[in-house]
């Protein structure tokens, strides 16, 4: 069972994902990301489905970052955004960011292959244990979910939560 879960994206770009618990310093994690002194997504993984659903994401944000047409200020930012599937990017933040009072947190890391993130600096700046990236989906809050991404009973017969949450993620850009 692994801590981190890291993966190619990009030919040469990698993606680092962290899972935290009873983590104690949310407020003081999310004041460093705000003033850009933390150099990841801080992520809410109550409305993650899956380590899957961030891949996207971060996918898509390099994407848009490399061809000039990100719609927010950062790479992390447009990860969080991206995890969204509404073009509201304040809204992106409340149901995707950590909140002040959060007890959990997934941190995600871009980075280039042959310059590694201090994954020990990480661990240091979290107050928290850290966790099996896999184990995201035990904290899902599915009815807030389902409720967010307007997830319809029909569509959970003929498919995953996950396939109906990535779907919506996909597509925001086309409706």
């Amino acid at each position: 069972m692994h801590l981190t879960q890291e993966l190619e994206l990009h030919p040469g770009q990698r993606v680092t994902q962290m899972l935290f618990i009873d983590v104690k310093n949310a407020a003081e994690l999310r004041k460093s990301a705000v003033e850009g002194k933390f150099n990841g997504a801080l992520i809410n993984p109550k409305m993650l489905v899956s380590p899957f659903q961030v891949l996207v994401a971060a996918t898509k944000a390099l994407h848009l970052q490399n061809i000039g047409k990100m719609k927010t200020r950062s790479l992390f930012s447009e990860i969080i955004f991206n995890l969204s599937p509404t073009n509201n990017i304040s809204e992106a933040f409340k149901r995707f960011g950590i909140s002040d009072g959060d007890g959990s947190v997934l941190v995600v890391l871009v980075h280039n292959q042959d310059d590694p993130p201090s994954l020990s600096d990480i661990i240091r700046q979290v107050d928290g244990q850290q966790a099996p990236v896999d184990d995201v989906s035990s904290l899902s809050d599915t009815a807030k979910i389902k409720k967010f991404f307007k997830i319809t009973p029909q569509e959970e017969k003929i498919g995953t939560l996950l396939d109906a949450v990535v779907c919506r993620m996909a597509i925001k850009d086309v409706l």
